[in-house]
């Protein structure tokens, strides 16, 4: 009896991963496992469909009757490339990624958090982290008006190349949610847009009057590549002369210009003097050489500059509220 049962056992593994996954196809997953169960009666095999919340996939168990008494459940999530957290996600501690200060944040909402990501300079456990506090924040908000719904919406799908109708719902399929969800995310969003806004407003010109210099307006030069060229370079009478041939000629590295505020250049170059040069030094995978042709001190009245300067009073200020946040990460 024991060797029958584990024939069924296995060959139960094998129909449970070939089942369809999709919510239109429970039914067929349903006739499938009763045509296998005619030819294993004692199994006494039942199917139980899991339906995720605001998702066309489907998990699914298959209970097997134990010749010992009993039953026995399998379970074969597909291998789509989601964790186990994420798949198990309806129990009560699985479902939670991490808690700031006693704010639970979700595994669905740090999914969509990480998809709308932006290409900030910041870790994922902080973004993570930033929504746990800026969710706690937008609870204490009023509800977003149509005008900033509206303006989330728009912001998100653009962002995210949605410019269609089509284009939604096949981007909804795709990850697994449906217009219910999305609403109720860009509702977060709208509120999450307006705290944001407004610690920008608070903090731009405290921050620009401590950190003046970041907002130079500075044109310079720089290259990036193996430590030996960019010391060539650096050694000629004219090394600024040496970066713009090397911008227009073929070299092994990578030559750039730009003119804006210091903090948008690389590191190594927001504080140089006008004239200055600085490096070869390291910088990511490679080398720095650059050069700061002219520099400009900011303009505090200038709206660009506030702007700027509200975005990094508010990064500060995230970074502030991390460091004397209560965390605890329930999926490490």
């Amino acid at each position: 009896m024991t060797s029958t049962f584990n024939a069924a056992l296995s060959e139960a593994v094998d129909l449970l991963r070939a089942l369809p996954r999709r919510r239109d196809d429970v039914p067929e997953a349903r006739r499938a496992v009763a045509r296998w169960r005619e030819s294993r009666p004692a199994t006494r095999a039942q199917l139980v469909a899991d339906v995720r919340p605001g998702s066309p996939i489907v998990d699914y168990d298959l209970v097997l009757a134990h010749p010992d008494g009993g039953s026995v459940a399998l379970t074969a999530p597909a291998d789509d490339g989601v964790p186990w957290t994420v798949d198990h996600s309806t129990h009560w501690a699985s479902g939670r990624v991490v808690t700031v200060d006693d704010f639970a944040l979700l595994i669905q909402n740090a999914l969509l958090t990480l998809r709308a990501r932006a290409e900030r300079d910041t870790t994922i456990q902080d973004e993570l982290i930033d929504y746990c506090i800026l969710s706690d924040l937008t609870g204490k908000e009023l509800p977003p008006t149509q005008e900033e719904l509206q303006q989330a919406s728009d912001a998100y799908r653009i962002r995210n190349g949605l410019r269609s109708r089509d284009d939604m719902m096949r981007w909804l399929d795709a990850v697994g949610l449906n217009e219910t969800a999305y609403t109720s995310h860009i509702f977060g969003l709208a509120l999450k847009q307006r705290v944001r806004a407004r610690i920008e407003r608070e903090t731009a010109r405290d921050y620009l009057e401590r950190n003046p210099a970041e907002f130079d307006q500075v044109w310079a030069l720089w290259a990036e590549g193996p430590e030996d060229r960019l010391a060539e370079l650096a050694g000629a009478p004219d090394p600024a002369e040496a970066l713009v041939r090397a911008l227009t000629g073929r070299d092994r590295i990578s030559v750039h210009t730009a003119e804006g505020p210091a903090l948008d250049l690389p590191e190594p170059l927001r504080a140089v003097p006008e004239k200055g040069v600085v490096g070869p030094v390291p910088h990511g995978r490679h080398h720095l050489l650059g050069v700061v042709r002219e520099r400009r001190p900011a303009d505090p009245s200038d709206p660009a500059i506030l702007a700027a300067a509200g975005r990094a009073g508010f990064a500060e200020h995230m970074a502030e509220r991390r460091a004397k946040a209560d965390i605890t990460w329930h999926w490490l």
